[in-house]
């Protein structure tokens, strides 16, 4: 893979640019038009944001995945000279897009597999902001690769901690990766008093800007659950050499013990845009965009174990790591159905990993699925978990 001349910059296609990530993103090249130029840009719903941010960076062409927005878009940009594309197929095109040297995959859900498999099929670098699609499909994902001579570069701040520190030792000698995770808003909390959060509670993240999904699942533990089953996949790791730490603090993003003992820390702010600049101009390193870490000004760096009674979500984790096959689709589709109806109103907190167990219970595993069958396997289990509801 190319690294970055000295006067040269990468070409970017961001899909997802309007959420959280994609915002994030947008801020590191604003802040480094030198180094990144942005080609294409896509995003669902939010037609009005994608628009401005097609003013601003003047990309080549734009996607909206929604055909109501995509309508307005089109009325908005008409007579720019954007190229302009809709739905899926779009969003596929865009993967693939001439000239582009770094695909950013931000979008949220399943919605992201077919994106990811079109950039790793046209040999680009994908730089993955989608656990579901590694949760989904890790496997056949990393093989594509391989074939093609793509790269996938994770976006996840503990993934990217996990992907620089295997870089620097020799993997014959790694015993045992642990995340981190940040404990969300309910840290310490019992299952009773878990019973009783409010959507509302579960939104205030006391760390992190995300959006609504994700910010759900950072209350449960569960994105730490979709994590377990990507690192297993990314970086070919047993379910047993992944642990959990929670750490309220944020600044410790992973930690790798070797064999001898000696444990090797990934430290930085939490801010997105580390990870972000990191993947986009990988293989170099360049000055950082993001807020520097101050150790001096910390009072203390907390590690605890996580309580897996009151977080079940954890255990369907290791779980999912351990089996494989579709049981990754039903999980991360399920989890998305349960965490909507919370939001919604219609279940408690505590129902939502109680309700995809319910679905993975139901589930009848195909040990090594197509990219189809996976996305069949979450069709099954969205249906599924709305059946579900009516047991809870």
């Amino acid at each position: 893979m190319k690294g970055m001349a000295q006067g040269s910059h990468k070409n970017l296609v961001i899909l997802g640019s309007t959420g959280s990530v994609g915002t994030q993103a947008l801020d590191v090249v604003r802040r480094m038009p030198d180094a990144f130029r942005v080609v294409a840009l896509s995003g669902h719903s939010r037609w009005d944001v994608l628009a401005r941010q097609v003013e601003e960076f003047r990309p080549e062409a734009a996607a909206v995945s929604d055909e109501e927005g995509a309508d307005r878009l089109a009325k908005a940009l008409d007579g720019r000279g954007v190229t302009l594309l809709r739905g899926t197929e779009g969003l596929c095109r865009l993967a693939s897009w001439d000239g582009a040297d770094v695909v950013l995959s931000a979008i949220s859900g399943a919605a992201g597999l077919r994106p990811a498999v079109a950039a790793l099929e046209s040999g680009k670098t994908l730089a993955l902001a989608n656990k579901e699609a590694v949760v989904m499909c890790g496997p056949r994902l990393v093989r594509l690769a391989a074939e093609t001579g793509a790269v996938i570069l994770p976006v996840d701040s503990e993934h990217s901690a996990i992907f620089q520190l295997l870089r620097m030792v020799d993997r014959r000698q790694v015993q045992r990766v642990t995340l981190t995770a940040s404990g969300g808003p309910f840290y310490g909390m019992s299952t009773e008093e878990l019973g009783r959060v409010t959507p509302a509670e579960a939104l205030r993240h006391p760390t992190w800007r995300m959006g609504r999904k994700i910010t759900v699942d950072s209350a449960t533990l569960m994105n730490k659950a979709l994590e377990i089953v990507e690192a297993r996949w990314l970086f070919g790791l047993a379910p047993e050499q992944i642990g959990v730490l929670i750490h309220p603090q944020s600044v410790i993003h992973c930690l790798v013990e070797l064999v001898d003992g000696s444990v090797f820390a990934h430290m930085g702010a939490p801010d997105m845009r580390l990870p972000i600049q990191y993947a986009l101009s990988y293989p170099e390193r360049l000055p950082a965009a993001a807020v520097r870490l101050d150790l001096a000004r910390m009072s203390k760096l907390e590690l605890c174990e996580p309580d897996r009674q009151a977080f079940p979500a954890l255990s369907l984790g290791y779980r999912v790591a351990a089996a494989g096959g579709t049981s990754g689709a039903v999980l991360s589709a399920a989890n998305e159905e349960a965490v909507r109806a919370f939001l919604d109103g219609r279940i408690r907190f505590t129902d939502i990993a109680r309700l995809v167990e319910m679905v993975l219970d139901r589930h009848k595993l195909e040990a090594e699925p197509t990219f189809e069958a996976a996305m069949a396997a979450d069709l099954w289990a969205r249906e599924e978990a709305n059946e579900c509801l009516a047991l809870l």
